[in-house]
């Protein structure tokens, strides 16, 4: 048994780990082709030892690298680990067997020391089209199968030769081989460059160093997660909210219950009481998604990065405090073969009812309610060549506000931490034109001592005919305030016309719309909650809020109790500190 390694070997074997996750996930991300890599950075990146532990993780979306070692337990029901050979490839992306969603595939690739495999590199992304029923995303469909090409642990490398049939299969199954190859290549140098660097540190410190230092390093970090639950009250925490619809039986909303059980320095989710699954692909992969979540929540909640005094590697060992109960059959664990493709919306919202729940025994961690949903877009049509075009796109939304300071506006709440697609590149490629990007104005958001992010605006107009899915939540259950704090506003999704002038509402989901020339496509995000009581917020911040044009000064009197008087000093409005003095009280008695 090699002895334990000083604090400053420890250091540096950590600070070399995080570092090849983070090159392992910059080259997948510059030498991808589809935006939604590109540009979102849709992905992760990692390196995990043979018992599938998480060792070090790229800095990019929380769903996907959390999700890895479940796509290893279900490469593993199909390739043993002693069936692994030095040159090997494994691409996987099946629900049932620990995948987040199909549409994220993941390319494995075996590390070996002398013959010995020590570990594996890994990487999942999110791909443009894996030959579903519906361009890009799929929300109605009877089953797994519909969602397109199902991978369940083959090997597209063996020993370093590639597997021309199987490359083949890929690229004829997908309405855009030429993305989804040039990403499939990307992932793949993304994973040889996480094998050679694994290689070459423990050529460098010798392979009972780095094994012992991985180890060590993730029961430090377990150590550091398990103080941090101890902190929090024993006991049992409740909230519950309802998803709109599942995408087919329209007005029939779908309840979220979340129990939050504290026992010592560990942590239970459970999640009894939440809709059945669902007919449709509204439904949540356990294993690569489900847990996932609640593995993401308790990380920003208690360990986030920018809050603790000395840094705390993102590995295997805060995952281990927490375990999930979720019902066979339920929304949150399907049973086989139902379709779970259309599945981040309800984690967002499992994620956001466990921050709620926990908040009045951890309010300074906590957050009002968050948009706590995702506008996931998929445009598409056919080129008069007759090849398709598919841009996926993920809209900001907002947070509610927090213990110091207001929500933030416009930005990837929660689990999403995706990047937004420069217009310049969709103008350049594709036949859409963005007409409208830029916060929302229609509506507050929650007030409270510290307001709500305002949400955003996004308009994308068609050029040719097309077709569109969206994957969305979130029209009719609004983000909640706290402690005082007032709700926020829900989302919407409208659809205008400039050729015939004609608007239409549409259900926040829905699975291959046609479009015609002249459609604007129109999403508002739903905007956070407010924290805290309004009348105690900075009158002097009320008014900047209306001259910035987030709220107007009938928002600024009726929530906020501040009075506002027209003056013309170019800005347009000034501050009545005395009648705003008088309105509060008379508010608060």
């Amino acid at each position: 048994m090699t002895k334990e390694l000083d604090p400053i070997t420890l250091q540096v074997v950590g600070g070399a780990l995080h570092s090849i996750a983070e090159q392992m996930g910059n080259v997948l991300y510059r030498m991808s082709y589809s935006s939604i890599i590109r540009e979102s950075q849709d992905l992760g990146a990692g390196l995990f030892d043979t018992e599938f532990n998480t060792l070090c993780e790229s800095d990019s979306t929380p769903m996907h690298i959390g999700s890895l070692p479940g796509y290893l337990r279900g490469i593993e029901q199909t390739v043993k680990l002693e069936d692994w050979k030095p040159g090997d490839c494994v691409i996987h992306n099946h629900p049932y067997k620990g995948a987040s969603h199909s549409p994220d595939i993941a390319i494995v690739m075996p590390v070996f020391v002398n013959d010995e495999l020590v570990g594996f590199s890994a990487n999942t992304a999110h791909h443009v089209d894996i030959g579903a029923a519906t361009p890009g995303l799929i929300i109605d469909v009877p089953d797994v199968w519909a969602e397109g090409m199902l991978l369940d642990g083959v090997k597209l490398y063996n020993e370093g030769v590639r597997n021309e049939d199987l490359w083949k299969y890929i690229r004829d199954n997908t309405r855009v081989p030429g993305l989804v190859m040039g990403d499939l290549e990307a992932q793949i140098a993304s994973a040889e460059l996480g094998v050679r660097r694994f290689e070459e540190l423990i050529a460098k410190y010798g392979k009972d160093t780095v094994i012992q230092a991985t180890k060590q390093l993730m029961d430090y970090t377990e150590r550091r997660m398990r103080a941090e639950i101890e902190k929090i009250p024993d006991g049992e925490y409740f909230a519950e909210g309802f998803l709109d619809d599942d995408g087919r039986n329209r007005d029939v909303t779908l309840p979220i219950k979340v129990c939050v059980r504290i026992k010592g320095d560990s942590v239970e989710i459970d999640l009894t009481g939440s809709s059945p699954q669902v007919p449709t692909a509204f439904n949540v992969p356990f294993d690569g998604s489900t847990m996932v979540a609640a593995f993401f929540v308790f990380r920003a909640m208690l360990l986030d990065t920018y809050t603790s005094t000395d840094d705390i590697p993102a590995n295997e060992g805060s995952f281990r405090p927490i375990s999930v109960i979720a019902p066979k059959g339920s929304i949150f664990n399907p049973i086989a073969p139902a379709a779970a493709e259309a599945r981040f919306c309800q984690i967002q919202r499992m994620a956001d009812l466990v921050i709620k729940a926990l908040a009045p025994v951890i309010p300074e961690k906590a957050t009002a309610g968050n948009a706590a949903t995702l506008s996931f877009a998929a445009y598409s049509g056919v080129r008069p060549n007759g090849e398709y075009w598919v841009f996926l796109e993920v809209n900001e939304a907002a947070m509610g506000g927090r213990p110091m300071s207001d929500g933030p506006d416009t930005v990837e709440e929660l689990m999403r931490n995706t990047r937004n697609n420069p217009l310049e590149d969709l103008g350049m490629h594709l036949p859409l034109i963005c007409d409208r990007y830029e916060v929302r104005d229609d509506v507050p958001p929650g007030a409270g001592k510290f307001r709500g992010g305002s949400g955003v605006v996004k308009s994308q107009r068609y050029l040719t005919p097309g077709f569109m899915t969206h994957e969305s939540d979130r029209h009719l259950d609004a983000p909640w305030g706290v402690f005082g704090g007032k709700e926020g506003a829900v989302g919407k999704m409208e659809i205008h016309n400039i050729h015939s002038g004609e608007t239409r509402q549409e259900y926040s989901k829905f699975s291959g719309l046609r479009t015609e020339i002249g459609d604007v496509v129109s999403y508002f995000s739903p905007c956070g909650g407010g924290y805290g009581d309004p009348l105690e917020r900075d009158p002097e911040k009320v008014l900047d809020d209306v001259l910035d044009g987030f709220i107007n000064p009938d928002h600024a009197r009726n929530d906020y109790g501040v009075v506002l008087t027209e003056v013309d000093d170019g800005y347009g409005w000034a501050l009545d500190p005395a009648a705003t003095e008088a309105l509060r009280g008379e508010m608060r008695a």
